[in-house]
């Protein structure tokens, strides 16, 4: 089992705020057997075993809120039910502030703006979400905020950071896909295009969040880049 401990950046009676490294996945699918943050919290805290959700029969341990596989960064977990119905709350009132750090393909013109697109499901994989025409179902309301970091003197990447006021899912990389301008070495919504920067995952990082604590004190947590991140950022310059 993945040992989280020393990826733990914040920590109180009721809540963990994790940096969750590329490629754990945040709970079990059910489909196959592989480590966990859900796994390795439920053995650290066995106490808590019983806080979060149940999906069918697979029990979620702590779980809050989801950040996809491939991305890294800030994740917030719960140790107690109070904890737990706090954090819940405040995403359903769109109370907690996200940010996230990522590369995305091409020169992106406007230095700052919003993108105001809802998203489905795409026709095409029922894995893939879309906010482009065609999308399927019922299309939910998405919100997402950028500014420009960074631009590659080449053109062929932009460093941007990005503020979800949604939480849909994947709503960075279908938002950014709209656009025209994909996360890069995203395999589900890139397939054609090369992993750039030595990337060999999602060039997604969530990098900070701003929560209130059980006892109301508001509190900001930054996740430091990963190597892959530190890497890139050097390349672009």
């Amino acid at each position: 089992m993945t040992d989280l401990s020393e990826n733990i950046l914040y920590e109180d009676e009721d809540i963990i705020v994790l940096n969750k490294p590329a490629g754990l996945v945040v709970h079990p699918d059910g489909r196959t057997k592989e480590p966990s943050v859900s796994e390795w919290f439920g053995q650290m805290y066995p106490e808590s075993r019983e806080v979060g959700e149940k999906f069918g029969d697979i029990e979620r341990p702590g779980v809050v809120h989801r950040i996809d596989r491939e991305t890294s960064g800030i994740l917030l977990l719960a140790k107690t039910k109070i904890g737990h119905k706090v954090l819940k709350e405040q995403f359903q009132k769109r109370e907690i502030e996200k940010i996230y750090h990522l590369f995305i393909y091409g020169n992106l013109k406007d230095d700052q703006g919003t993108i105001n697109l809802p998203i489905g499901r795409s026709a095409s994989n029922f894995r893939k979400r879309s906010a482009e025409r065609g999308a399927k179902g019922e299309k939910r309301e998405a919100v997402t905020y950028f500014r420009v970091i960074k631009r590659a003197e080449d053109e062929s990447v932009t460093f941007v950071e990005a503020k979800p006021k949604t939480g849909r899912t994947h709503q960075i990389r279908v938002h950014f896909k709209a656009l025209h301008h994909p996360v890069v070495c995203d395999k589900l919504y890139a397939v054609n295009k090369p992993c750039l920067l030595g990337f060999n995952r999602l060039a997604l990082h969530s990098r900070a969040i701003t929560f209130n604590t059980v006892g109301g004190k508001k509190i900001t947590i930054e996740a430091p880049y990963p190597k892959d991140f530190v890497n890139a950022m050097d390349i672009v310059g």
